[in-house]
C-alpha cells in the first residue's frame, strides 16, 4: 500500500513544481443538486472559491388594525420574540454631509413632469455628426470656409521660419518634456496645445486685434432649446475657450442662409435622434456660460451676474474658438465621428447662449449671425469645425438652418517617438520627429487669426 502511495506522488510531484500552478488561478466545481462545490490548488485562495450568497429580500411589514406591537424598546437590548421597534429619524440641527439623505425625485423643487435631453462632455451619441446636425438644425459642408483659407495664403500671415518653429513645439512636447522614455498622451497633448497656440500669439506685433482675447479654463457651459416636442440641453464643463472682445465676423452671406431654407435634414429612422442623451426630470430652464476664477468663487454669493452668466461689465463676452483636448479631458475616449459631434454640440451651445443674451429667449431669424469656431486633437490628429448660428427657431424642420463647416482627420505629423521601430533589422520608423505636415497648422493658425485680420 505505501509502494503505490509513494509512486503517485513521484507522478504528481513535478506539476507542483511547475511555476504556472504559482501565476493561475484554475478552480474545478463539482455540481450536486443545486449547490456547487469548488475545489481548489493551493495558489488558489478561499476568495476566489467562494460562494457568492443571494441578495435578501427585504420584510414586509405588516400592520394589523387593532392590535399594538410588543417591542424591546423599554429594555433597551435585543430581547428574542419581541418585535424589532421603530423610532423616528433624528433631524439634525447642523449639516453633517457624512449623513446626507436625498429627497425624492417628485419632491425636489426643480422637478417637471416633462423631461429634458442632456448633452454633456461624456455623452457618446450613436450617430456621430447626423445627430448632432439634427439636434442643432444644421446643414453641413465638408471642408473650411473659403473666407478662413484665404487667410492661409496671404504672405502677410506668415512668420519667418514657420515650419521649424512648430517641429520645435512638437519636440518639446513629445520628446524634451519629460523625464520618462515616453510622455503620457495627457501630458504631450495639453503642451502641444499651447505651444502652437503661443506661436500664433506670436504675430500680435503685425495683427493688433489679437490683444483683444483672451483664455478660459474650467468654463461652464448651459445652454436650453426646444426640437421639436422635446427640451434640450448641452451643458458641462469641457475645453480651453478662447473670448474675445469683438464678435467673429460672418462667414456666409445673407444670400447663402436663405438657400439653406430648401435643405432637407437628414432623418435615421427607426433610430431616435435622443439616442445616448441623459434623460432627466429635474433641471433648470437656464442659459449662460460661467468663468470660474478664484474671485468667483470667493465672492459668487455677492456677484450680480445676467440671466446667462456673464457679468453685465465683462469685457471678453463672445465666444471665439472652443479647443477640445481628446486625451485627459474627460475619462470618455471618443471616436473621431463621436468627437466632431461634441465640438458642434459645445460650438452651437455657446453660440446659443450669446443670441439669447442679446435678443432674448424668443425665436427667430438672428440679423447678424454668431460665429463660434473649435478645434479638437489628440496630439497628432486635428478636427476644425466652424459653426454659424443664423436662427434660433429651432423647434420645426422648415425654415432657415445653421451652418456647419467641418475638416476632418489633419495629421499634423506621422510620428514622433524617442526609439525607432525595427522590424527584421530594418527601420521602419526612425527616432525623433517625422511626416511633418505644414497644412494642418496652416488652418489652425488661419483658424486664430480669423477676426483679427
Amino acid at each position: 500500500m505505501f509502494k503505490e502511495t509513494a509512486k503517485r506522488f513521484k507522478a504528481t510531484a513535478p506539476l507542483l513544481l511547475q511555476s504556472a500552478l504559482f501565476r493561475q488561478a484554475r478552480i474545478s466545481t463539482i455540481r450536486v443538486g443545486n449547490s456547487v462545490h469548488g475545489h481548489r490548488y493551493f495558489n488558489v485562495s478561499c476568495i476566489l472559491n467562494a460562494k457568492v450568497l443571494p441578495r435578501k429580500k427585504p420584510r414586509v411589514k405588516v400592520d394589523i388594525p387593532g392590535l399594538e406591537r410588543i417591542t424591546y424598546a423599554d429594555r433597551m437590548h435585543f430581547v428574542p420574540g419581541l418585535a424589532k421597534p421603530f423610532f423616528p429619524v433624528w433631524e439634525r440641527d447642523w449639516n453633517d454631509p457624512s449623513h446626507f439623505y436625498s429627497s425624492k425625485l417628485e419632491e425636489m423643487p426643480l422637478h417637471k413632469e416633462k423631461q429634458c435631453f442632456i448633452f454633456s462632455q461624456s455623452t457618446n451619441p450613436l450617430e456621430g455628426v447626423r445627430q448632432a446636425l439634427w439636434l442643432t438644425k444644421s446643414n453641413l459642408t465638408k471642408g473650411l470656409p473659403d473666407q478662413v483659407l484665404s487667410l492661409v495664403n496671404n504672405k502677410a500671415n506668415q512668420m519667418e521660419n514657420l515650419d521649424d518653429r512648430v517641429q520645435n513645439a512638437i519636440r518639446h512636447a513629445c520628446l524634451w518634456d519629460t523625464t520618462e522614455e515616453e510622455p503620457s498622451r495627457e501630458k504631450y497633448c495639453g503642451t502641444l496645445v499651447r505651444n502652437l497656440l503661443h506661436l500664433c500669439g506670436s504675430l500680435q506685433a503685425t495683427h493688433p486685434g489679437l490683444g483683444r482675447r483672451i483664455f478660459a479654463e474650467k468654463y461652464s457651459l448651459a445652454a436650453t432649446w426646444s426640437r421639436g416636442d422635446e427640451l434640450f440641453q448641452v451643458r458641462g464643463k469641457n475645453g480651453l475657450l478662447l473670448n474675445s472682445m469683438d464678435p467673429l465676423p460672418v462667414v456666409a452671406g445673407k444670400e447663402e442662409i436663405q438657400n439653406t431654407a430648401d435643405h432637407i435634414l437628414e432623418t435615421f429612422y427607426p433610430i431616435s435622434p435622443t439616442i445616448d442623451l441623459q434623460r432627466v426630470h429635474v433641471y433648470k430652464e437656464l442659459s449662460h456660460t460661467e468663468i470660474e476664477t478664484h474671485q468667483t468663487r470667493q465672492h459668487s454669493s455677492s456677484l450680480q451676474l445676467s440671466n446667462f452668466g456673464f457679468k453685465d461689465d465683462y469685457p471678453y463676452p463672445h465666444a471665439h474658438t472652443l479647443f477640445i483636448l481628446r486625451a485627459g479631458d474627460t475619462l470618455v475616449n471618443l471616436p473621431p465621428e463621436q468627437l466632431r459631434a461634441k465640438m458642434i454640440m459645445f460650438a452651437f451651445g455657446n453660440a446659443l447662449t450669446r443670441a439669447q443674451t442679446l435678443h432674448g429667449t424668443k425665436a427667430g431669424v438672428l440679423e447678424e449671425p454668431i460665429v463660434v469656431q473649435s478645434v479638437a486633437t489628440d496630439g497628432q490628429m486635428f478636427q476644425f469645425v466652424v459653426f454659424q448660428l443664423n436662427t434660433t427657431d429651432l423647434q420645426p424642420d422648415e425654415g432657415v438652418k445653421n451652418m456647419v463647416w467641418i475638416d476632418e482627420d489633419q495629421l499634423l505629423y506621422d510620428s514622433a517617438i524617442v526609439c525607432p521601430v525595427l522590424k527584421r533589422k530594418v527601420v521602419h520608423i526612425p527616432a525623433g520627429l517625422s511626416g511633418y505636415k505644414s497644412e494642418t497648422f496652416q488652418k489652425l493658425m488661419a483658424l486664430y487669426l480669423h477676426g483679427a485680420v
